[in-house]
């Protein structure tokens, strides 16, 4: 089934994703309408709790983050972030960087995942893509990286795959924060553990363990 839409979720929660109810949790996901799979997600150094979805359609992705999981953070007690976003601009410059999630096979499982988004307002046929592919190829441990254009918002970002924490954190550390300089506008990183959910991610069809 292929995605239209994707949706990244983070709760304001600490707790290690061992003692996590991620099976309960990815149960009630199988269920809701227009769901693909998800990519789990643990915080590095704050044990948050996330997540990376693909959605069959824009609208299903809209009742997810209005509807379902609003719910589900309340059930934890937290407070949470969602973001929808535009599967179909994205799919020519995430397949140039190797995605899984439009069909890319990767020659080894992640080892981390870095969520960028940059807070510009650009549509992503606008975006310099073409010219950041090869910079981006060159990146030390990338494995692969699928673009983000924001629902009504065009903010750009992704979902990037690394071969160990140590190339993630210098990503989001020290090469991603002279990307948005250089675009003159604020910006957005997360680095996640893939070591600690990649049983959950498979539960739920990630496609980095496909």
């Amino acid at each position: 089934m292929p995605q239209k839409a994707f949706v990244y979720t983070e709760l304001q929660i600490s707790i290690p994703f061992g003692d996590a109810p991620w099976r309960d949790v990815s149960d009630a996901l199988r269920l809701q309408p227009g769901f693909i799979g998800k990519t789990w997600l643990s915080g590095l150094g704050n044990n948050s709790v996330g997540g990376f979805y693909s959605f069959d359609s824009i609208e299903n992705a809209r009742k997810f983050v209005t509807g379902y999981f609003p719910g589900e953070a309340k059930n934890f007690g937290v407070a949470h972030t969602t973001r929808i976003f535009d599967a179909l601009p994205v799919k020519e410059a995430s397949l140039g960087l190797n995605s899984p999630h439009f069909g890319a096979k990767l020659g080894q499982e992640p080892g981390a995942f870095v969520y960028t988004e940059v807070q510009v307002n650009v549509p992503f046929e606008n975006a310099p893509w073409r010219q950041r592919n090869p910079v981006l190829k060159q990146l030390p441990g990338l494995l692969a990286k699928t673009w983000l254009s924001g629902l009504h918002t065009n903010t750009l970002g992704g979902l990037d795959a690394f071969d160990t924490l140590e190339n993630a954190q210098a990503f989001a550390l020290e090469e991603f924060p002279k990307t948005a300089a250089n675009m003159n506008a604020a910006f957005y990183t997360r680095v996640f553990d893939a070591n600690v959910t990649r049983e959950a991610s498979r539960y739920l069809n990630s496609p980095f363990y496909a």
